[in-house]
């Protein structure tokens, strides 16, 4: 019989443990993305991470969603050089963990007032660069695109709940001055058995 991943056994048990205990969602937040550094850190789940299936496509791997308190785990694995579409998570705030390789976040501010259906102004205001180990927390609304390193990368991301099926996000293109609402990437159940 198939048996979870121990590091991720232990990771899920810790972060119901945050979500039981807090009722804060930054706090959960901010809770899990340091139990977030401590997994993608884990040398046998950086390994288990190596044969994951490529996610480009507009899909995420589903690891875990919690049906107490809502969480969701999902794991992204980039091709190199992978371009990233600018969006936002709506009101959810998302935890990015890179297993290994190197990504980029880019984050934009928007500035124009919102008022014109279909518009939107952006401008990039920074990137962080993430390679193994780190983990970077991004809040609701923040608009921000996930690029590729020179290599393949993998990343775990933990979002504070379920947006996919249930709420629309927004996606960016700022060449042309446009935004469009539509559902994130598909969730597909990858289950971490060893």
């Amino acid at each position: 019989m198939p048996k979870t991943l121990p590091a991720f056994e232990a990771f899920i048990a810790d972060m119901r443990a945050i979500w039981s205990q807090e009722s804060d969602t930054l706090r959960r937040m901010e809770l899990s993305r340091d139990r977030l550094e401590v997994l993608v850190r884990d040398p046998a789940l950086q390994e288990h991470s190596q044969s994951w299936p490529s996610t480009e496509g507009r899909k995420n791997l589903l690891l875990h969603e919690d049906e107490d308190y809502g969480f969701v785990v999902n794991a992204v694995v980039r091709a190199p050089g992978r371009f990233g579409s600018v969006h936002d998570h709506a009101h959810a705030y998302t935890a990015y963990g890179v297993c290994y390789g190197e990504e980029y976040l880019e984050r934009y501010e928007r500035l124009d007032d919102a008022s014109k259906p279909g518009y939107a102004e952006i401008r990039r205001t920074g990137t962080t660069i993430g390679s193994a180990g780190v983990v970077d927390l991004v809040p609701p609304w923040a608009i921000h695109a996930e690029q590729g390193g020179a290599g393949r990368s993998c990343a775990v991301i933990i979002r504070s709940e379920r947006l996919v099926g249930k709420v629309l996000q927004h996606n960016y293109d700022p060449a042309t001055n446009s935004v469009v609402e539509r559902s994130g990437p598909e969730q597909i159940p990858y289950p971490l058995t060893v």
